[in-house]
């Protein structure tokens, strides 16, 4: 990417003689990105090797009630030594396009990959904590071809954009004071003034989902559909949905609410620790992959169907090594966990709506950790679609993909 630097300096030098001090930014430079990580490996696996793990549990027969079990860590960090190959997996990883720009002085890394249909529909795919980028990696491409919705056969492909958040993987940390709201402003200057596109949809998931709806709301000329499979408030106890005269109906959704109800009574300890002190516990943890492992290791097993890596999940034991190893290779456990603290207000309580008419999709998943009922997600944006799948959990992406896809697509039936 070119750029005239006599044109900004004369523009600046205009700029002063009118009195005015607005700095001109010069556009963004994109660059190709590899990534390359084989020179931390053999560290990390010395020490995993060297990590002194309980011979036997504590207090036996309690399982993975009171956190992760003893012997699942130990069985996942065998297999991390014995069986993992962090080589062969970033080459997989490496076949995707790559990129890095620096946007409001953060270096921003990104996948973009590009339809050859002219009329493909840009697509920005965005992660929460503890995931990253890789928990789209099995849709990009299938998003990248021509297929047709599955309600109205209309013919459907993306331009797809999956970034790091700041702070995660190899996008650069923030500034202490960062918030999601900064973040929705970075990437969408990333999709129009970087990129190039006019309009676009989003898809955000835990953490995502407060900046995909940021972008939703605030940025709606712009970004024209969203779908969600998570939203930024707080859901609704069983005594607060019976006081709203909501019903579920089913038993998924009976089910669904349970576990959001587990979560809030068992599961959310990690919550209030990085809202309240992120750097303990990322400290704690920073050159520790095993105690990551463990950390981050419980979430993805607890928030995830039981049936994980079982067809058509994909989240297998390789796949959670491989989120483990990037956070702690890239060193941004402790900066991933700050989102928390600097997102205080990020979930809701209040339910608000945005101030777009763009069309807004969802998508539940029967183990996922939070749970909407439609009435609820109709009075945060303009709902045209809600789907309720009885497979998958927090990671649809690589917990169930071919829902997540087909629900995907239908971003084309309200595409205008």
């Amino acid at each position: 990417m070119h750029h005239n630097t006599f044109s900004y300096a004369f523009v600046a030098l205009v700029a002063a003689s009118l009195g005015t001090a607005t700095p001109v930014e010069k556009p963004s430079v994109v660059k190709p990105f590899k990534i390359n990580l084989s020179s931390e490996v053999p560290r990390m696996l010395k020490l995993i090797k060297e990590n002194k793990l309980p011979d036997k549990p504590e207090y036996p027969g309690v399982g993975s009630s009171f956190g992760i079990d003893l012997d699942v860590l130990k069985d996942l960090k065998k297999q991390w030594l014995d069986d993992f190959d962090w080589k062969k997996e970033q080459d997989a990883i490496n076949k995707f396009k790559h990129f890095t720009t620096k946007i409001e002085g953060l270096d921003i890394h990104f996948i973009h990959e590009k339809s050859a249909d002219p009329d493909a529909i840009p697509l920005l795919l965005l992660h929460g904590w503890p995931g990253s980028f890789l928990e789209f990696v099995p849709i990009i491409k299938p998003l990248t071809a021509k297929n047709a919705t599955s309600s109205t056969n209309k013919p459907v492909s993306f331009h797809v954009v999956v970034p790091s958040l700041p702070g995660f993987a190899f996008s650069s940390a923030p500034p202490a004071n960062w918030t999601n709201e900064d973040t929705a402003s970075v990437f969408n200057t990333l999709m129009t003034s970087v990129l190039g596109y006019k309009t676009y949809a989003t898809h955000g998931t835990d953490w995502g989902s407060d900046i995909a709806y940021s972008l939703y709301g605030s940025f709606n000329s712009t970004v024209r559909a969203s779908h969600f499979a998570f939203i930024p408030f707080f859901p609704l106890t069983p005594d607060q949905l019976a006081a709203e005269n909501i019903s579920l109906d089913t038993d998924l959704e009976k089910f669904e609410e349970g576990r959001f109800v587990e979560w809030s009574l068992t599961g959310n300890g990690y919550f209030v620790e990085q809202t309240t002190k992120p750097n303990t516990i990322g400290l704690a943890l920073y050159d520790n992959p095993v105690g990551q492992l463990a950390w981050i290791g419980e979430k993805i097993i607890d928030w995830s169907d039981p049936r994980a890596g079982s067809s058509p999940s994909v989240l297998d034991h390789t796949e959670l090594l491989t989120g483990v190893s990037l956070y702690y290779l890239t060193k941004s456990f402790v900066s991933s966990a700050f989102i928390y603290a600097q997102n205080q207000n990020g979930f809701r309580a209040q339910y608000t709506k945005a101030t777009t008419d763009a069309p807004l999709l969802f998508s539940a998943f029967k183990y996922n950790v939070g749970f909407w009922p439609p009435a609820k997600v109709a009075e945060v944006g303009n709902l045209v679609k809600y789907q309720n799948h009885d497979f998958g959990g927090h990671f649809p992406g690589l917990d169930n993909p071919s829902a997540l896809l087909e629900d995907l697509r239908e971003i084309a039936t309200y595409w205008a």
